[in-house]
């Protein structure tokens, strides 16, 4: 087991120099700094006469006992640090979490966008920043909040809730910072930070409207994966969630779906929620089940992070905790084609593992080199058999893929299974990040697999020859996902129909130049990838919303289904947030905001 030192006290605890911060928006926008935004059409920011003065601020803080910080980004923080912070806590998602302005992904603390760029980059040996770049380290700078409430109870959040609607401020919501769209920060905002809320509550019994419920867990917002694993296995439970150290399952991640290994057996983590105890845009704490607020509940369930509230805490079901077999696969190939006869191989035979509602995670990636440069590409298969499945039934279960790819000449196949406590197989110590890493996404629906398994492995060619550097697949869907199907939610549909979840990464150092950032974003919704997943998934096939590309051209229809869900979650989000206070990229209402979500559009 490694060890992880958590560091405290990493925040500036007193408000300095508040009125030095001064706003600099993308230059499509109006300048925040001029005085004029006592409109209702753009947030108040540093400069503008509706801005709260330092006394106000002072107050805020007064009245939540000094909860009230500075924010700066991960980079700024670590580069103000006596010999900077080191390779291993950068790369720390515990050691981020403590850090207010930091994401796990380091980019979206970044505003690439405006111009000039508004960047900061750790001082480090072995990462150099863009040539003929200006870095602007001090608050205020960058895509980073100006001040973060570290909430403690559900006054604190109340009061930023108020403080920033009586204010006509953005506001941002932060649990974990593990965000693929970046949607737990914004510029020139007040940030609710939920991390501390760390409360466990297991009841043998939970109740809604006078129906038992049975054993379930109410957990506080900021509760991380590997603390709520550990507690479960002390009662004997285990609930429906991922393997990331330190993700917060009742924050974004249930909003969106929450998938899992155990989904095919269990649901999805929004198929098992049964109640949010969440601030409203009013400032009211709402229970919100299928008994109260039941419409706010519907939209809570799969229409997306950041666009209704604040979460303060949520009840999950729970299950008897049991032992599940883990395999590891190690496919191993020279060129793209004859990965994709591996990958036909694999579509042909994922349905074998449905009698044991097996879960899987599946990549390929270059081994040496990047894309078709590399002369060995691996794919790597984790699959967990759950329900106190025997180790000899696992491997019967793999065996006829293995005998399979390894008839395919070129081809090495490593496999190894060992049985393990579910709770102890899911725990993670901590999670590996600070790099800057995109998403795109498309759910792969069962059909496909029954129709066309060689039109999935030459998707796979195309897009190892056209450079992608790792095409990701999650067998999360299926068994229990699609059953749950007249279960009344927002959920996208498409995850009742689909088979796995597939996504495509891009990456790229500090030194890359500004505009080749930007081109990067852009690549998936523009370029081959896109094109070639939905050519093959369809095109309402639908993406997941934690894991996809905020720059998707019809996210009504990608994230949340069709025309018709998303009207009827306009029709909540007008009920509960009229004012759109709570606004995220490619959140319910997004369309109404420009891009930083600071301006209203006409």
């Amino acid at each position: 087991m490694v060890a992880f030192v958590i560091h405290r006290g990493l925040v500036i605890a007193s408000i300095l120099s508040i009125g030095l911060v001064h706003a600099r928006r993308l230059n499509t926008q109006r300048d925040t700094s001029s005085n004029s935004s006592n409109s209702t059409d753009c947030r108040c920011a540093p400069g503008d006469d509706c801005f709260p003065s330092t006394d106000t601020w002072a107050q805020l803080n007064s009245s939540i006992s000094g909860r009230l910080v500075n924010v700066v980004s991960s980079a700024a923080f670590c580069n103000d640090v006596s010999g900077g912070c080191t390779d291993a806590q950068w790369s720390s998602s515990t050691f981020r979490a403590n850090i207010p302005g930091a994401m796990n992904q380091p980019l979206w603390e970044q505003d690439y966008f405006s111009d000039p760029p508004s960047v900061c980059f750790r001082n480090s040996s072995t990462t150099e920043p863009p040539v003929n770049v200006t870095q602007s380290c001090g608050q205020g700078s960058g895509d980073v909040p100006l001040f973060a409430i570290l909430a403690e109870s559900a006054s604190d959040i109340q009061a930023g809730v108020n403080f920033a609607r009586d204010h006509n401020l953005r506001l941002a919501i932060k649990s974990s910072g593990h965000d693929y769209l970046g949607r737990s920060t914004a510029r020139n905002s007040l940030l609710i930070s939920t991390h501390k809320l760390q409360n466990i509550s297991l009841v043998d019994n939970f109740t809604v409207g006078g129906v038992d419920q049975g054993p379930a867990v109410t957990i506080g917002s900021g509760v991380p994966l590997n603390s709520l694993y550990t507690a479960l296995k002390a009662e004997g439970k285990i609930f429906v969630a991922s393997s990331v150290a330190t993700l917060a399952p009742a924050g974004g991640f249930v909003q969106g779906a929450g998938h899992s290994a155990l989904s095919p057996s269990y649901g999805l983590a929004v198929d098992n929620v049964i109640e949010f105890t969440v601030v409203i845009a009013s400032g009211d704490i709402l229970t919100v089940n299928d008994a109260e607020n039941s419409d706010l509940f519907w939209a809570m369930r799969g229409g997306g992070a950041g666009s209704w509230g604040v979460i303060i805490s949520a009840t999950f079901r729970v299950y008897p905790t049991f032992n599940a077999v883990y395999c590891d696969t190690n496919v191993t190939t020279s060129t793209p084609s004859i990965m994709g006869s591996v990958a036909t191989v694999h579509a042909r035979h994922i349905f074998d593992l449905d009698p044991l509602r097996a879960g899987q995670y599946f990549w390929v990636v270059p081994v040496d080199g990047t894309g078709s440069n590399s002369s060995l590409l691996a794919m790597q298969i984790q699959t967990i058999f759950p329900n106190n499945a025997s180790v000899e039934a696992a491997e019967a279960a793999l065996q006829p893929f293995i005998d399979d790819a390894s008839n395919i000449t070129d081809v090495q196949v490593e496999t190894a299974c060992e049985e393990q406590l579910i709770n102890d197989m899911l725990f993670a110590a901590d999670d590996s990040v600070g790099t800057n890493i995109i998403l795109g996404s498309r759910l792969f629906p069962e059909s496909l697999y029954e129709t066309s398994p060689e039109a999935i492995g030459d998707m796979y060619v195309g897009l190892l020859e056209n450079g992608t550097l790792g095409i990701f697949g999650n067998l999360v869907a299926g068994g229990k996902v699609a059953e749950n199907a007249n279960i009344s939610m927002a959920l996208n549909p498409a995850w009742r129909t689909a088979k796995t979840h597939v996504f495509l990464a891009h990456e790229w150092a500090d030194s890359a130049t500004i505009p080749d950032v930007i081109a990067i974003q852009h690549a998936f919704s523009s370029g081959y990838e896109r094109a070639a997943l939905v050519g093959l998934a369809g095109e309402d096939s639908g993406s997941y919303t934690n894991e996809g590309d905020r720059f998707e051209p019809n996210l009504q229809v990608t994230f949340y289904g069709s025309t018709e869900n998303y009207e009827k979650l306009e029709q909540v989000k007008s009920a509960y947030d009229p004012e759109d206070l709570f606004l995220v990229t490619a959140g319910v209402g997004s369309e109404r905001w420009d891009e930083a979500g600071f301006c209203r559009l006409a």
